[in-house]
């Protein structure tokens, strides 16, 4: 008795989420958070924004301008269920699991870099870094007092980390 293979035709999505992803519009990630495909990436994280309920969403919204703003080159997109924010590569993401203090985790990317053997040297001196492993660290901000004293170390580090990319 002869097996008989099943011939599958794809053909294009019409409607629902392969037919948005293909559009680059209305695309959801498996994560649930919007892709920075189809719409400017500050749009997703504005809309991510409004949404967000956590007790330090005025702080958040305070760190994501200082970071912007620290230079023209940066953009931002969701990315792991919070904003994050990119230039030639992904280097910072907010996390937003503290409820007590506002963190930002300031990484290299996706791909592991030379510098995560050798260590990265950035200037702290408001001590505001605390080093994760050699090419990661994060920035805890008690609150939105703190965030406003500690701006100019904030925009420093900001600038010195995205000269490593």
């Amino acid at each position: 008795m002869a097996t008989r293979k099943k011939v599958v035709k794809k053909t294009p999505a019409t409607s629902g989420p392969r037919a948005r992803a293909s559009s680059g519009k209305g695309v959801v990630s498996k994560a649930g958070a919007p892709s920075t495909r189809g719409t400017p990436a500050s749009e997703d994280v504005d809309a991510f924004m409004r949404e967000l309920d956590h007790p330090l969403k005025k702080e958040i919204e305070a760190i994501r301008r200082i970071i912007l703003g620290a230079s023209s080159t940066i953009g931002e997109g969701i990315k792991w269920k919070a904003p994050s924010f990119r230039t030639t590569d992904d280097f910072a993401t907010v996390n937003l699991r503290s409820t007590d203090c506002v963190q930002v985790i300031f990484h290299t990317g996706a791909k592991v870099k030379s510098y995560a053997k050798t260590g990265i040297e950035i200037d702290d001196p408001a001590n505001l870094l605390s080093w994760l492993a050699k090419d990661r660290a994060m920035m805890t901000l008690a609150d939105a007092q703190v965030l406003r004293k500690k701006r100019a170390a904030i925009i420093r580090i900001v600038r010195a980390w995205i000269q490593l990319l």
